[in-house]
């Protein structure tokens, strides 16, 4: 296989799993074939920047279009998005847009649509699943 295929599937990967905050570079990498820092290389020359860097990227755009659109609170579109630390997502969505995440919602709610209800919109983003914990507790109960 071709090494630009092989890079491919390997951001084809990150676009599909981009919002599972545990998504694995070093797994990413060796579905591609390389080593972690080939792989780091091999990507920016290749698309202009790391691996890490499109990843954030991709969960920055899909928080800005949340952000527009559903009414959840910034810890919950972070959370969405992939993002485990609220400071780190806000650092990092201030660096790309040059605004807040709160700010940035002021600035373009009110300007299309209403908001989608945010329990849609989890669900509609796979965050919610209701009994899910409900059920991973009565079969820690039913193994003792």
């Amino acid at each position: 296989m071709d090494r630009t295929r092989q890079l491919r599937l390997a951001k084809d990967a990150m676009d599909r799993d981009w919002a599972d905050p545990g998504l694995d570079l070093d797994a990413v990498a060796a579905h591609a074939g390389y080593s972690r820092f080939h792989f780091i290389r091999a990507f920016k020359a290749a698309y202009g920047e790391t691996p890490g860097q499109y990843l954030t990227h991709r969960r920055i755009e899909r928080a800005e279009d949340l952000l527009r659109t559903a009414n959840l609170s910034v810890t919950e579109i972070c959370h969405l998005v992939g993002f485990s630390s609220l400071g780190t997502f806000s650092a990092r969505f201030k660096s790309w847009t040059k605004l807040t995440p709160t700010a940035y919602r002021a600035r373009h709610v009110g300007r299309g649509s209403a908001l989608i209800p945010g329990c849609y919109a989890m669900l509609w983003a796979g965050g919610f699943r209701p009994g899910a914990d409900r059920g991973r507790q009565s079969n820690s109960r039913e193994a003792r």
